[in-house]
């Protein structure tokens, strides 16, 4: 295997070679239930099923682990003026999620563990670190100790005295500002359901520690790959490495960020009111076209989002679905063992095995389905059956196999808006016969020039007339 992927904790672009050959555990960082998944949600979701599924492709045995914050400050308060019970409000936004996930062809994780199931996990690590002197007790609260811990700041490259003040506390109360909570004490008013009993009195965990305690459960005290989106960097990731490595774990040896979704320059959140709900979209657009859209951007790049990136995906979805189409009612449809056994061009490879280059890769897409219609065009079966074979290979990679199971009935025709589209190009194309039964040609050829521009490609053959929109982008 030679993929190589950036580092953020050396910020470098570093060979991938996995702890065991043939095996890679991944830690990825799942949602906090606390409200429905906007389109931001998904970004990290899709660009880690892309690494899974190139990794797998590559032969490797992944077990991917994405948790669930279940149990947070806004999730407690959130139930509690809807008048709803913490952990019904969690369950009923946790399942939101996974059908978001679904819904867009992230498959579902090895394991998806809840913090609220991992108490004894999590008072366990909570336990070592202050027997090892890394974390002290105040008024029923367990705080990580920074100043113990030397190396604290390196994975963000921050000196500790240029970080900010854990928001966990009054930061008079601690020993520093920057300590964070590992255990909170129970509140008064808070439920009784909410907490848990430990050696330091009843509370719940802390934010960072329920992932360092839940990925040693899973992928053991060192593993390949912890994942997330950017803004998780600080505190969230800095804190996970620093409890971890105080508590004698090696921990991740690669860090992974996907970049942030964007409205007119901000990042996508529910704080600025710019989260745009994933079944809003999905209301008006097929879910390929919204995992295109997500994945078709590198990573580590920020994904500007609007109605006209949305436009675009769905344009381009129809194109490869609909060649899809067109090439398997000529040539035959292709199997799914033959997609996954397929052998992959060599440029996809090279674009996939640098730091995961979706643009690129897609870009050799688009140009296999020019040559794909260019063969169909022609009436060379041989070509054509390349082509479509080779297409559904490297969409298969990205999780976008328009002949896959998951997509189903998602192809170019399938939508309503496709089916208004092709009733009024079939106006045009009946007014364009016409035109060349009279030996109209002018007419003819205006109207085969006016659906060009609109993007709509006429072919004519032997068994009629067909359109499809351009493979251009």
């Amino acid at each position: 295997m030679t993929l190589r992927l950036f580092d953020t904790a050396t910020r470098t672009e570093r060979d991938f070679v996995p702890l065991e050959t043939g095996k890679v555990g991944i830690y990825l960082c799942g949602p906090t239930v606390q409200s429905s998944p906007h389109v931001g949600h998904l970004r990290s979701a899709v660009a880690f099923d892309v690494l899974q599924r190139w990794l797998e492709r590559n032969g490797q045995d992944v077990t991917m682990v994405r948790n669930v914050t279940d149990i947070d400050d806004k999730t407690l308060a959130k139930a509690a003026d809807a008048g709803v019970e913490w952990w019904a409000w969690a369950l009923r936004y946790e399942r939101e999620f996974q059908a978001a996930y679904a819904a867009v062809g992230v498959r579902a994780p090895a394991a998806e563990p809840r913090a609220t199931g991992h108490i004894p996990e999590i008072i366990a690590l909570v336990q070592t670190l202050v027997d090892n002197g890394h974390a002290y007790e105040l008024d029923g609260s367990v705080y990580f100790d920074v100043h113990s811990f030397p190396e604290y700041g390196a994975l963000t490259r921050q000196a500790l005295e240029d970080l900010t003040p854990a928001p966990d506390a009054p930061a008079d109360a601690k020993r520093d500002p920057r300590d964070f909570a590992l255990w909170k004490a129970h509140k008064a008013g808070e439920p009784e359901t909410a907490g848990w009993d430990s050696p330091w009195g009843r509370g719940r965990p802390g934010w960072h520690i329920e992932c360092s305690a839940m990925a040693r459960r899973y992928l053991g005290r060192e593993f390949d790959i912890h994942g997330g989106g950017l803004d998780l960097r600080f505190p969230h990731h800095e804190n996970e490495q620093a409890q971890s490595r105080a508590a004698g774990d090696p921990f991740a040896r690669m860090w992974m960020h996907s970049a942030w979704v964007t409205q007119s320059g901000a990042k996508m959140s529910k704080s600025l009111g710019n989260g745009l709900l994933v079944t809003e979209v999905l209301a008006h657009y097929p879910a390929p076209a919204l995992r295109l859209a997500l994945a078709q951007v590198h990573y580590r790049s920020m994904l500007e989002y609007s109605e006209q990136t949305m436009d675009d995906a769905a344009a381009t979805w129809a194109r490869l679905s609909g060649f899809i189409v067109r090439a398997s009612d000529k040539v035959g449809a292709v199997t799914t063992e033959q997609v996954a056994a397929a052998p992959l061009p060599e440029p996809f490879v090279t674009a996939m095995d640098d730091d995961l280059g979706v643009p690129r890769a897609l870009a050799h897409v688009h140009e296999t389905v020019r040559a794909g219609n260019a063969a169909l065009t022609a009436g060379d079966d041989t070509a054509l059956a390349t082509a479509l074979l080779s297409v559904r290979a490297m969409l298969d990679v990205l999780g976008l196999d328009p002949g896959a199971p998951e997509w189903s009935g998602a192809g170019a025709g399938s939508s309503a808006a496709m089916a208004a589209l092709d009733s009024m190009v079939r106006a045009d194309i009946d007014a364009r016969a016409e035109a060349r039964a009279a030996k109209d040609w002018a007419t003819a050829d205006a109207i085969r020039d006016r659906l060009a521009a609109a993007g709509i490609v006429v072919e004519d053959g032997a068994d009629g007339v067909r359109w499809s929109l351009s493979a251009d982008d």
